[in-house]
Order: C-alpha cells, then structure tokens, then sequence
C-alpha cells in the first residue's frame, strides 16, 4: 500500500471519528471564528473566566475581553450559562479562545434597535455636557441628546444665544437621569441619538387634543429669546410665539414687546408633532387694512430712520406702519451705504411709492422730494416769479426780460 493511500485512510477514519463523536453529542456544526457561542461557567476570576462547551471543550475569556457592554456577563456565578463570542478555536493552551466584550457589543447594539423599532420610552444617565448638547449613556452604549431635542424644561433659553452661558446650563444636568426615546442607531458610525421630545410627545398630545387650531388660550410668558418668546398656558403646556407673530409691526427684540412673567392671551395657529405655535397679533386688528385709507401713493410722509441695513432704511411712519427706503432712492447720486444719507433715529420727509397692506409692504423715496427741491434751488427765475403778486404783470414781464 501505497504512502499517499495511507495517508487518504487515516483521513477517512479522523472523519469517521470525528461525526461519530458529532452525532454523539449532537452537534452537527462546528462553530466558526466570529461565531456566538454557549457554555457553562466553570471558573471566575478577575482576570479570567472558563466555559465549558458541551461536546468542544474548555473555552477562555481574559483580559480586555472579559469587558461587557451588554453588562449580562458582569456578575457570573459557577454553573450559570454565558454566551462569548469564538474568536480562536485553539490557544497556546489548546483552549479555545473567546471574548464577551465582542459578544456583549453585538448584544447592546441589537437591543437598541429593538429599542428603536418599538420605540420604547428609557432612562438615559447624562454624562457630560457640550455646546450643541448632550452625551449620555443607554445600556452601557454612550450617545448624544441634542438641544433641538430637549424638551421646553430643560432647553436653555439664552437672549442672543450667548454659547457659554447655553454650555453652563447644559452642564448643569449633568449625572441627572431624562428620560428619551432613541430615534438613531448606526452600529457601523458608532452613533446613537435619542430625543427628549419624542419621550414625552405622546402624554403632550394627549393633553392637546383638547385644543384646535383657532384656540384662544391665556398664560405667563415663561421665556423670552431672541427668536421669539415661549407661553406657559393650561394644563402645564407651553408653545413658541414666534418673533414675527408678537406684533404686527417688525420688531427687533422680543424684549420690546413681552418680558417673563407678563400674562397674555394667544391664538393657537398650528399644532404639529406635540409642537403647539400661537400668535398675539392675530388677536388685533392688523393695522395694515386700515394703511391704505391713511397713506396714499405720492404723499408726502415724515417718518423715523429705525434701522440700516446695505440695501436700505427701515422707516417707522406710525407705532404699527413701518416703510422702506431702498439705498436707490435715498439719494440722486450712487452711494455704497445708507448711513452716507441718512441716520438712525432721525426723521426725514419721504414720498410715497407704494402700498401693498396684504403683504405689509411700504415703499419710501428720499430723493424724490431731494430732486424737487434741488430743481427749485436751479431755477431762480421761477423763484422769483412765485414770489411776485400776480396783479402785477408788467413787472413780471420786465423781470422776465432781465
């Protein structure tokens, strides 16, 4: 016989034993590298922990793989059952060796998906605090809370969105317990978001289905910022005023027009996802009907320089009618900016150009009424002549000839 046979043989009967001791045991696939794998606890220590694997032998975990995020395998007892994941079949021991660190980081990420997928409301520990919000932590995964996901108690109402003293407020939820819904998970980028929001939208919404789109409510203004202000109103609500829905003139400062504290009444104009708007001035006659009885296309109007910008002068003619004057019809000369012309806080005569109420639009002309007096400043024999008693026609003729 032949050595190459020989060899086939022995091979033949390494198999042979090989699914007998398969069938055995019943075990009809052995695991891989990268494979979930069971066993029973035989050993702990604090730098090693042993399973036994039915049917395969001893295996091992130490080290850095001992490290669990899942936390199922933080607290083994001898005997109890532990998954680990295959990452050699045989060490320098001949003991296969594993790692709950890979099987427990599998095992986190797939319950926050399932976490996601059933959008379960949880608790998530703050940890620490940046400018744009904050890191947390979910079953051991660490993720981030984004201030546009706070809820109205706890985002930080800054006038001027001044980032430092957002970051102290932030900060000072720090190792406080929200609860959040996750509404991201990418296991590959490592990223998890979650929501305060969407935690507490639906006890929010059921609050809300008691109020419709033209409701009037009445409430304390609970912060003022730069884009608008918040109202706190029945039932522990609180909905935006947005900055162009406090009044009907334009406005600069929210400040100008509420403060904290000020009880108002509004009018609910849309609730969207738990996000309830309202408004102020929709509860006042919008002057702008009333604009174009008052103004007329071509009138001569003193009106007050309010703000500068590079394509024009906002001018106020009245507490609610406010114009402007483009940078073109400031002056009869090219200028580059309006202050070259005009100041603020200054009034000046302007010329009506035109009117549009149902777009709150007025259109202002300095040099207009500029163009007329300088034609009359050119032209001193018209002067005089407008001086002169008409009665006295001679005179006139006499003067015209000279």
């Amino acid at each position: 016989m032949t050595t190459e046979k020989v060899g086939v043989e022995d091979q033949n009967q390494a198999s042979s034993k090989m699914a007998e001791l398969l069938a055995k045991h019943h075990i009809y696939n052995i695991p891989k590298v990268g494979d979930l794998i069971e066993g029973k606890v035989i050993s702990v220590s604090k730098s090693e922990v042993h399973l036994d694997i039915e049917g395969l032998g001893t295996g091992v975990i130490r080290g850095n793989e001992l490290i669990d995020e899942s936390g199922e395998c933080s607290d083994l007892k001898i005997g109890e059952k532990a998954q680990a994941t295959l990452l050699e079949m045989e060490n320098e021991l001949g003991q296969m060796e594993l790692s709950f660190r890979s099987a427990g980081h599998q095992k986190a990420w797939d319950e926050l998906e399932r976490l996601l997928k059933d959008k379960k409301i949880l608790d998530c520990q703050i940890t620490d605090a940046n400018k744009g919000g904050l890191m947390i932590r979910v079953n051991r995964i660490e993720g981030f809370l984004p201030v546009s996901q706070l809820t109205t108690e706890h985002y930080p109402r800054v006038e001027g969105g001044d980032k430092n003293k957002i970051l102290e407020i932030l900060s000072s939820y720090k190792n406080k317990k929200f609860k959040v819904r996750i509404i991201d998970v990418n296991e590959a980028e490592n990223k998890l978001i979650v929501s305060e929001k969407e935690a507490h939208l639906e006890a929010q919404q059921q609050m809300l289905n008691k109020y419709k789109v033209g409701d009037i409510v009445e409430g304390k203004i609970s912060g003022v910022v730069n884009f608008g202000a918040f109202i706190e109103f029945n039932d522990g609500l609180e909905g935006l005023i947005h900055i162009s829905e406090l009044a009907w003139q334009r406005i600069d400062n929210p400040k100008d027009i509420v403060k904290v504290g000020d009880n108002v009444k509004a009018q609910i104009i849309s609730i969207e996802e738990g996000r309830v708007s309202l408004s102020i001035k929709k509860l006042k006659k919008d002057p702008w009907q009333e604009a174009i009885n008052k103004y007329k296309i071509g009138q001569s109007v003193k009106g007050k320089v309010l703000k500068i910008n590079l394509f024009g002068a906002f001018i106020e003619l009245d507490k609610d009618i406010h114009g402007l004057a483009h940078i073109s019809e400031l002056s009869t000369k090219k200028i580059n900016d309006p202050s070259e012309v005009v100041q603020v806080g200054k009034d000046y005569n302007f010329k009506i150009l035109s009117i549009e109420p149902s777009s709150h639009r007025l259109g202002l002309s300095l040099k207009a009424l500029k163009s007329k007096v300088d034609q009359v400043k050119q032209d001193p024999e018209t002067t005089e002549i407008k001086q002169l008693d008409p009665k006295t026609e001679p005179k006139t003729d006499q003067a015209t000839k000279k």
